[in-house]
């Protein structure tokens, strides 16, 4: 069967075009479809979204790393609402103990003063230029390490707001 033929040049050129417009409103309101359908009833988050955790890796393995090159510097950590720069040190010998988040900026400045490691040390520049040490750090109340399984190192992000 063959296809009806436009034979006036008005119609060759403004039905194509009326059909592609047709096609991306048809995609346009599905799309805020599907958005209003996934906004409404209650605000939750979705760990494909917004992941609670963040995982860092295995205990032993990361233990060993902080002792032989210092603490882990992991600049803009991402969340839900920002963006963080964490500090994840290791005290002690026992891989499953010992394990503190900072934040990656000193306690006497805000979180525009990110600091910079010198590699393979515990110590770190800020904006400053001042050298300071994890303790120097700010320390978050909101994340926190946590070890799954005796083998897992993660990131509790649960508790990080906005500005």
């Amino acid at each position: 069967m063959q296809l009806p033929q436009f034979r006036s040049p008005l119609a060759r050129a403004v039905i194509p075009v009326v059909g592609g417009l047709v096609v991306l409103a048809c995609i346009g309101l599905f799309t805020w479809a599907m958005a209003a359908y996934i906004s409404s009833g209650e605000v939750t988050t979705s760990d494909r979204l917004a992941p609670d955790t963040w995982p860092v890796g295995n205990v032993e393995y990361l233990s060993e790393l902080v002792e032989t090159d210092g603490p882990l510097l992991f600049a803009e950590l991402g969340s839900a609402v920002n963006d963080r720069s964490i500090v994840i040190d290791h005290q002690g010998s026992d891989p499953l103990n010992g394990w503190r988040v900072r934040w990656a900026y000193p306690a006497d400045r805000d979180s525009s003063c990110i600091v910079t490691q010198e590699v393979g040390t515990d110590t770190f520049i800020d904006c400053d230029g001042r050298a300071v040490t994890v303790d120097d750090l700010a320390i978050p109340t909101e994340v926190r390490p946590v070890v799954v399984d005796r083998v897992l190192l993660e990131i509790d992000l649960r508790g990080i707001t906005s500005d």
